[in-house]
């Protein structure tokens, strides 16, 4: 058996339901939600980030990574079919 002991809650705007143990800016950004967008489950999120700093230096870095990878596969490509 599995428990999900997250607080979860359905917004509308993106007709889903989100996890509210992030800031509402993380769940703009994971939702793809425009800037400026009226949040129906503004007030409902956590007010820090669940994220440590280092571990936010990691994710970063591993995004970093995997954007400069796929540049370099899109270069290649462009060379191969050029």
């Amino acid at each position: 058996m599995c428990f999900f002991d997250s607080p979860i809650g359905r917004c509308e705007a993106v007709r889903e339901m989100v996890l509210l143990d992030e800031t509402q800016m993380e769940c703009a950004h994971e939702h793809g939600c425009p800037p400026g967008r009226q949040c129906p489950l503004e007030g409902c999120f956590a007010t820090m980030s669940g994220v440590s700093e280092a571990m936010a230096e990691q994710v970063a870095e591993g995004a970093a990574r995997a954007a400069m990878s796929k540049a370099g596969c899109m270069k290649a490509r462009e060379v191969t079919l050029a």
